[in-house]
């Protein structure tokens, strides 16, 4: 596989939110706004770049019967550095992501590519795995985020579209995530079948 194929890889044929399905709880819960989206998924593709090198650079030493707990080791101690981070030098962002920061020690996009890509693969295709599944989580949590703002408070990215008193509450709510993450999936499952 060439290296823009395993970028485009993460893009398109296995993107976590769209194809997957996978760390729906993040992306259900930080995707009120196009900002909260985009910083979450930016958070958890530093994780998974980080950790797809550490992991791809240490496979060889681990043995197989611990390789899971050092993998969550691994993820655990990146998280813990992001959010020391943002604790730091951006406590709005950290406030405004909150338990979603630590619980991507526990987002399955990061064992599973851990697992499936980084412990098999060498370290440069492991940070291009990561980097490709990371901007398709990136991108997806942004498009879901910038819609469900648009169509709950009609602003995209803070910048006012329309007024918000013509926008229905519900988008920006819990439900509003379940019914614009579905219409977005059909629509992508649509399109996929016609290319």
């Amino acid at each position: 596989m060439s290296k823009l194929n395993i970028i485009l890889n993460g893009l398109i044929n296995e993107n976590p939110t769209f194809v997957l399905l996978l760390g729906m709880c993040p992306t259900l819960g930080t995707t009120a706004s196009a900002m909260t989206g985009m910083s979450m998924g930016l958070a958890t593709m530093c994780v998974l770049i980080c950790s797809n090198c550490a992991v791809s650079s240490i496979k060889s030493i681990v043995p197989a019967k611990v390789r899971i707990p050092v993998y969550i080791v691994v993820i655990a101690t990146f998280v813990t550095i992001l959010q020391l981070v943002l604790k730091a030098y951006m406590p709005a962002l950290d406030a405004a992501l909150g338990i979603f920061i630590p619980l991507i020690v526990v987002n399955c996009i990061l064992l599973g590519r851990a697992e499936a890509f980084a412990s098999r693969n060498n370290v440069v295709d492991s940070i291009l795995d990561g980097l490709g599944i990371g901007l398709g989580f990136s991108m997806a949590l942004t498009m879901l985020g910038g819609l469900r703002e648009l169509l709950g408070a009609g602003t995209v990215f803070g910048m006012m579209v329309y007024p918000d008193s013509f926008a229905p509450l519900v988008f920006v709510l819990a439900p509003g995530a379940f019914i614009v993450l579905g219409m977005m999936i059909a629509l992508l499952n649509r399109i996929r079948k016609r290319c």
